[in-house]
Parts: structure tokens; sequence; C-alpha cells
């Protein structure tokens, strides 16, 4: 296990900054996702720690050891990708094994730790298969099992379940976090999936535009969301925003309709985006709440995703009530006086 320090990091292609002033501590033993949108830099963060890229500016340490010039054989961390980078004419036991061989380690020391890996990812009746012959998630369990037995000093997962089906996505969520509190080794995993990051990370490094936007608990970030940016990454339904306007008696005015009281001390009139969770929200009678239209219904299983018009502002709300709903329905939104979030408008600063 391994711990893993970034000061200051920067790394900038030629057409701009696509890292800048990265400080982050990683943990012994703790799994640690990197999230973020397509072009964010998180992969290019990993491929940092990795070694595979060269930092503009800054240092990393693993262990303390100021690794910026060690090559990515030496550094002692195993990557798994999302393309399982395979070889096709070798079998399971053969790709699991080639990394050892190259080590010259005995040959029963590795095959003890290739049927050890074997045995915790469920692939030992798959030892002499091709990977033409297995499943893609058989093909994933076989390169985690590769970098299992390289026993190193840490874990960096690239996206490793995007080409997987929803199903074998949950299916591989549940076995990597089980395997890394078998092994308990330091894990760094690169998601656009907030759903990854939320089930599976003890930290989340949300990142935005090259940079970090706030680091904590998958709990705190959703319920403490620093910012416009986490807050709208985190939730399904996503977070609706509204404009609203302060009144004079503190009450939050969104088209005309008073929603909530806001304990801020900011001069009336003062504008600002309202956050609210759609399942904070709750329905009610068009004369006991906000007077607002159903627009659309979506069942889920679970409950529904009731889309509603404020005036020509739009929102969500996620409800397990029953009563018959369609379009054009007058009903009533309720919002509790602690489900509101407040930010300010064109900086996304959270103020409350």
């Amino acid at each position: 296990m391994a711990t893993i320090t970034l000061s200051n990091v920067s790394k900038d292609y030629g057409g701009g900054p696509v890292l800048r002033g990265i400080d982050l501590e990683i943990r012994e033993g703790e799994f640690v996702a990197l999230m973020g949108p397509s072009g964010c830099g998180k992969s290019t963060l990993l491929r940092l720690i990795a070694g595979l890229e060269e930092p503009g500016g800054g240092q990393i340490h693993i262990d303390g050891r100021l690794v910026n010039d060690v090559a990515p054989k030496d550094r002692d961390l195993a990557m798994v990708f999302q393309s399982y980078a395979l070889y096709p004419h070798m079998t399971v036991r053969e790709n699991m094994s080639f990394a050892l061989k190259q080590r010259r380690l005995p040959q029963t020391e590795i095959t003890k730790a290739v049927e050890a890996a074997a045995a915790k990812l469920g692939l030992t009746a798959l030892l002499e298969r091709k990977p033409k012959a297995l499943s893609g998630g058989q093909r994933q369990r076989v390169a985690m099992g590769r970098a299992i037995v390289r026993d190193p000093k840490a874990f960096l997962f690239d996206e490793p379940l995007s080409n997987l089906d929803a199903r074998l996505r949950e299916q591989m969520r549940y076995e990597i976090r089980k395997l890394h509190r078998e092994l308990g080794a330091t894990s760094v995993y690169v998601t656009h999936d907030q759903v990854e990051a939320m089930t599976m990370a003890d930290r989340i490094v949300a990142l935005n535009d090259g940079a970090i936007q706030q680091v904590g608990s998958p709990q705190d970030l959703y319920d403490n969301p620093a910012n416009l940016f986490v807050a709208g990454f985190l939730g399904s339904p996503p977070m609706n925003f509204l404009d609203a306007t302060l009144a004079p008696d503190g009450a939050l005015v969104v088209e005309g309709q008073t929603l909530v009281r806001a304990p801020l001390s900011l001069p009336p009139g003062t504008t600002v985006t309202l956050g609210l969770r759609p399942e904070h929200l709750a329905l009610t009678t068009p004369a006991d709440g906000v007077p607002v239209r159903v627009d659309m219904v979506e069942p889920t299983g679970t409950g529904r995703v009731v889309h509603l018009a404020l005036g020509a502002q739009r929102l969500k709300l996620f409800t397990m009530d029953t009563r018959p709903l369609a379009p054009g329905d007058a009903v009533g939104l309720m919002v509790p006086p602690g489900a509101p979030l407040l930010f300010q408008p064109g900086t996304g600063t959270r103020i409350g």
C-alpha cells in the first residue's frame, strides 16, 4: 500500500492548461474516485501518477519518494484500462502471469499468485481459455487479475467499466469494491459516472476544467456541494436550479411565488440560484402548496419523476406518491425548510 501526493501539479499540451495547480493527498489503503465530465483532466491526472505522462509543473510523490523522473515500470503501480488490453493469443493463465515471468520469478511462485487471484475473481475454471472465449465482464476480471498478481503499491483504474452493459457494471462495481476491501490496497479510480463514484469511493475528487472543485466523502459532496458544478453533477435525477429573488422578509421568490425562507444576510432584491434535490420535494394540492403544473410523468418502478412547470421555469420532483397525474394537471409543490441550497449566479459559488 502507498500514499500518493500531488503538489501544484499542472499539465499543458500547448493548447491551454489541461490540469491547473492540483494539490491532492491519497492516503494509504484509500479508494479515491477522480470524477468529472469528459475533458476535465481526470484521465490525464491518472496517467501522470502512472508515469505515462510527464507533469508540466509540480511534484508527484509515492510513499514519500519523488517520482517525476521515475519510469512507469519502476513506480510499482498496476493499471486497469477500459479496453482490457489482453494478449489475444495467450490463455487467461498466461495473461495473468506475463508480468511475473518478465520479472523472472520462480514458476511455483507465479502459479501460486495466479491461482490465488483467479480464485478471488471467480476465474479458476477459465484459466485455460483465451480472451475470445470470454464475456466482457470476464475479460475485465482477467485484466484486474493481471494487476492483482503483481501485488503493486497501488491500483489505477481508468474507466474500467465503460464498455460493459448496465447489469455487468453493477456486478463489477461490487466486485471491485469487495476486492479493495480484501486487499486493502490504495486505489485511484477514474470515472465520469456519478453512481460509480458515489457507491465505490471513500473520497471523491470532483474535477472540472482541469481544476479540483471539491474533495470529500460521497455523502459530504452530495449534501454539502461547494458549487453549482458539484451540486449538478451528483444526483439522479439531477438537482433543480431555479432563478430566485430575495424578498424583504427573507423569502425566496420564484416566478412571483414564495418557495421558502432563506437565512441570508443579503439585501432585498438580490438574485440567487436556488438548488433543490428532486427527492426533497413533495406534492400536495394547489391550495396547500406553491401552484405548479404537471409537464410530464416518468415512472421508474420504485417511484415517479414528475416534471413540473413553475411559470417559465422547469423542475423535477421524485415521488413514490401513486395519485393519478397527467400532463396539464394543477398540483401544489411543497419545499421543506432545510431543502434549498443557494448559489451565487455567475460564479456558481455556494452561499447558503
